[in-house]
């Protein structure tokens, strides 16, 4: 038999991707502006209830609130229970539990037999006294008012496969990409970390630490100083850019005075970018810089508050002109300082996404509110309240998600309590049960289905007293009361596992019945967000 050679065009060239350019996109802003490649995808694997289906036939959603979450898996094979299975080139880049036990975690790579991890799942997120690197990293595995987080790149040539078996514990949530065409990791893990891993790893824990306080700088960056007044009403142009440019750090800060008033609630972002893109910045500031509208100090990775200095590293490119303004909804004149810092683009850098930051909420009646109707409407998805939903081509990064729980008590005592901090009776309500759901390029059946909202944002079983709020690089609780009864703020930002998307993106929470007094309800709150995206 004679083997014919193989020509030029038979021949696929392939990029390959070493551990440390794959840990480096933990952190990339600028990667968030890139179109999305051939092939590229994210998706979410999840122990959601099976339950919920969707009929082709009738085009209809069946039980589309089934919330038996814990467990729910792909198949058995043996005493094992898969709950991962995907083909490469891909990466893993986030596993979360509610509640992780001695049960064995397997991860099988690329066919192999032998798994390259099988250990208790709990020593997957757990530091011990012999445990070397990566779980000394706190900003890569981390706990999060009891929620586990595993943020540590795993990347698979061919195909991965993770089981779980004994008793394991309760939820999961497994996200990864799959690489673009042509594009292959270097190696499948293999359960050990190089030197060159362990430095890379190093230096994204370093980095995440002093998020806020140090960013990318750039060669050839030029720093904006702006001195705010606006009046009550007023719509002030702040700055007009003349491109091409890049803003890639923006500082707010305000007078003391205002530290309690309602300029953060008042006082909105309004940017455009080309003349094209009107208002893709559209937001309070409270929210676009994910607190609400209540100073809260808090640091996430793109965005967070450290005292009276509000920051921003969300990457904005533009080709011609970048247009910023800021509206005073209110009826108090504000003062404030904006820094605005950018670099100038390169010819090879014309071809990117823009940025969008919009809010819309329950009450929300402005026109350019990321919600395309033409995508929302389907029969028996009454309980999915959209987050985003648009068309076009672009990157999903994220959410800062504002929920007002103001119940009216019963006047009568119910005949039984649910005891809760300290043996006090308290009301069994809470709305985060409803999970995340994301549609990418019209599917049907979202690629993401998730099993709770505060599983999403990456913490379990509500909030911890007696420090219910809490903070990290991808993931934060600005402000909530223990008891559920009032103003809840959370964000969670998708930086190495932003959602790319070719023709439409939709992202939905399920407003979830609650319980009061043991009683099914309506959910009763109100909902408002910011969707951080970009854009075509």
């Amino acid at each position: 038999m004679f083997l014919l050679p193989m020509t030029m065009s038979q021949v696929v060239a392939q990029t390959k991707l070493a551990y440390p350019d794959l840990v480096d996109r933990l952190y990339d802003f600028e990667a968030l502006s890139k179109v999305p490649k051939t092939g590229e995808r994210t998706m979410n694997f999840s122990s959601y209830d099976r339950s919920s289906v969707y009929d082709s036939l009738t085009d209809t959603y069946l039980r589309w609130d089934a919330n038996s979450d814990g467990n729910g898996f792909i198949r058995k094979e043996g005493d094992e229970m898969v709950i991962f299975e995907a083909d490469g080139p891909g990466v893993i880049w986030r596993i979360w539990s509610a509640l992780a036990k001695e049960g064995h975690v397997k991860i099988y790579m690329d066919g192999e037999q032998k798994p390259s991890v099988d250990k208790p799942f709990r020593e997957l997120f757990e530091k011990f006294e012999d445990e070397y690197p990566p779980l000394n990293f706190p900003n890569l595995v981390m706990t999060l008012s009891r929620g586990r987080n595993f943020y540590i790149p795993m990347p698979f040539q061919k195909h991965c496969k993770i089981t779980m078996s004994g008793d394991w514990g309760n939820y999961y949530h497994v996200i990864y990409s799959k690489l673009p065409n042509g594009t292959i990791p270097d190696k499948s893990f293999d359960g050990t970390y190089s030197n060159e891993g362990k430095i890379a790893l190093a230096n994204a824990d370093r980095i995440l630490e002093n998020r806020g306080f140090q960013r990318k700088i750039y060669p050839d960056e030029h720093e904006d100083r702006i001195d705010i007044e606006i009046g009550p009403g007023e719509k002030r142009e702040i700055s007009k850019i003349l491109g091409p440019w890049a803003i890639n750090r923006l500082e707010l800060t305000f007078q003391d005075k205002d530290r309690t008033s309602d300029i953060f609630g008042d006082l909105w972002f309004d940017f455009s970018w080309d003349d094209k893109h009107m208002s893709a910045v559209h937001s309070p500031i409270g929210m676009f810089f994910g607190m609400g509208r209540d100073l809260a100090n808090y640091r996430g990775m793109p965005i967070g508050v450290m005292g009276n200095t509000l920051y921003s590293d969300w990457y904005m490119p533009f080709h011609e002109k970048g247009s910023m303004a800021i509206v005073n909804t209110g009826e108090k004149p504000y003062k404030i300082t904006l820094k605005v810092v950018r670099h100038q683009l390169g010819a090879q850098e014309d071809d990117f996404l823009y940025f969008n930051a919009k809010w819309h909420g329950d009450d929300s009646s402005e026109k350019d509110k990321p919600i395309d109707d033409s995508l929302t409407q389907n029969q028996g998805r009454e309980i999915d309240w959209p987050m985003i939903a648009v068309k076009g081509t672009g990157r999903f990064c994220g959410v800062t998600l504002h929920i007002a729980n103001f119940w009216e008590e019963p006047k009568e005592e119910p005949s039984s309590w649910w005891y809760g901090i300290g043996g006090e009776k308290t009301i069994d309500w809470w709305w985060g049960e409803g999970d995340e759901k994301f549609f990418v390029d019209g599917e049907k059946f979202p690629s993401t289905f998730g099993t709770g909202s505060e599983d999403y944002i990456g913490y379990a079983w509500s909030a911890e007293p007696p420090f219910p709020t809490f903070q990290s690089p991808f993931a934060s609780q600005p402000a909530t009361p223990i008891t559920g009864k009032g103003h809840t703020v959370v964000n969670r930002f998708h930086i190495a596992d932003n959602v790319p998307f070719n023709l439409s993106f939709e992202a939905y929470i399920e407003r979830y019945k609650g319980r009061i007094w043991g009683k099914q309800n309506e959910n009763i709150c109100e909902y408002d967000v910011v969707a951080y995206y970009y854009l075509k």
